[in-house]
């Protein structure tokens, strides 16, 4: 009986697995959401990444531009959009992760709606202040605006 069930088992998985396996990916354009107006870093990026997997996939891929909100507005497209693998985000920490702790509601989870595909690139960023402002670090900076609230803004 033991033995009768194995077979069944793998004879029912086997036109599942078929079928998966017979299936060409991609079969249609893909589709790389950049949630920020064309020429930024993420546009130009995801533009380079474009190229790339259309050389590689031999299927035409597509930048989608759809700024606003502070990225909000494409990441959101992309959570709601069919999770088969034909849209991507071209995306950055600024809507995947500080948009929730400055907006109240938002139409997705940056951790739970999204995988890492693969990291394009790094960028470094820097804080930069006038010459007059007394503050030579981070630290100083944040003690010089407790100590006087609204002067540095």
């Amino acid at each position: 009986m033991r033995i009768f069930t194995s077979v069944l088992g793998i004879l029912l998985v086997l036109p599942v697995a078929h079928d998966a396996r017979s299936q060409a990916y991609p079969t249609k354009p893909i589709r790389i959401i950049v949630p920020f107006a064309a020429g930024g870093p993420t546009d130009t990026h995801s533009r380079w990444a474009a190229q790339q997997l259309t050389a590689a996939l031999g299927q035409q891929v597509i930048v989608d531009n759809r700024g606003g909100a502070g990225g909000v507005i494409g990441t959101e497209a992309v959570a709601k959009a069919a999770p088969d693998g034909y849209t991507l985000l071209g995306g950055n920490p600024g809507p995947l992760t500080i948009a929730r702790s400055v907006r109240e509601k938002l139409g997705y989870d940056g951790i739970r709606d999204f995988a890492p595909v693969t990291l394009i690139a790094r960028s470094a960023s820097c804080m930069c202040a006038h010459p007059s402002v007394p503050a030579k670090g981070v630290r100083e900076f944040i003690a010089l605006d407790k100590a006087s609230p609204g002067r540095l803004i």
